[in-house]
């Protein structure tokens, strides 16, 4: 992980986001991607964020790699009676260094508000845990022309000042593209990214430094074009992360 000191520039992230999927055997494609990587090192940063029971054996598999492990949620606090939820610490303790928040599928499926998001975030900073934190707007949105105004409320509401000076990401996910096979143009996606790098460069001293990744139906035959888009730092990948087979290229693309 970075410290403050080195946010001078924008390191390109490439996460694989598993969801709800993946059992014990799941874990030879982590093993894969390390190995990989080992012999023909990636020029990015390459986190997978498996379901949380995953997490410590994954971290176990890729230990000594420089494939790093992170979990797909956390709650806002440290501990006490939450039935079901993990906290910060217990993530990281379990080998977690990463997590992302915010996704849109938590957003709608769990109705969390921007200012949840924040609560999580601010855990995630004590937990030591690298929040990598997501926006979007959803199709109706799009049509209706408040894209940039949606993503810059999500971005403003979501992102406490605490996170100044420590490593985090941003991704934008158009809520619309994600596990549909739609993707954005180029153009679309440069807009959208180039106002979210603006505001953070206004609002962060670290700004500049923040990478913006995509996410949205990132698939191997798509990778190159989105990635080397203006503005865009890396990729959240969905399905496309599962196998090794898949998401190497998209790795290699960055």
């Amino acid at each position: 992980m970075r410290g403050a000191d080195d946010l001078s520039q924008p390191a390109r992230l490439v996460a694989g986001n598993w969801k709800m999927n993946g059992a014990s055997g799941a874990l030879r494609e982590a093993h894969a991607l390390a190995e990989a990587l080992s012999q023909a090192p990636a020029a990015c940063r390459v986190a997978l964020f498996p379901p949380a029971l995953l997490i410590h054996r994954m971290a176990e598999q890729v230990a000594g790699s420089s494939v790093q492990v992170g979990a797909q949620d956390c709650h806002a606090e440290s501990d006490g009676a939450y039935t079901g939820d993990l906290s910060a610490e217990m993530l990281h303790e379990a080998g977690a260094r990463l997590v992302i928040l915010g996704h849109s599928e938590r957003r709608t499926g769990y109705r969390e508000s921007d200012a949840d998001v924040t609560a999580k975030v601010e855990a995630a900073l004590r937990g030591g845990l690298e929040p990598v934190v997501c926006v979007g707007e959803t199709l109706e949105q799009r049509d209706a022309g408040r894209a940039l105004d949606v993503v810059a409320v999500q971005l403003q509401g979501s992102l406490p000042d605490s996170l100044d000076g420590h490593p985090f990401a941003v991704a934008y996910e158009p809520i619309w593209a994600i596990g549909t096979g739609r993707t954005p143009t180029v153009e679309q996606v440069e807009v959208v990214h180039g106002r979210i790098h603006a505001l953070l460069a206004a609002r962060f001293a670290s700004g500049a430094a923040i990478p913006v990744l995509y996410g949205g139906s990132v698939k191997p035959s798509n990778a190159a074009e989105l990635l080397h888009a203006r503005g865009v730092d890396g990729a959240l990948v969905g399905g496309a992360s599962l196998k090794a087979a898949d998401f190497l290229p998209i790795v290699r693309a960055a």
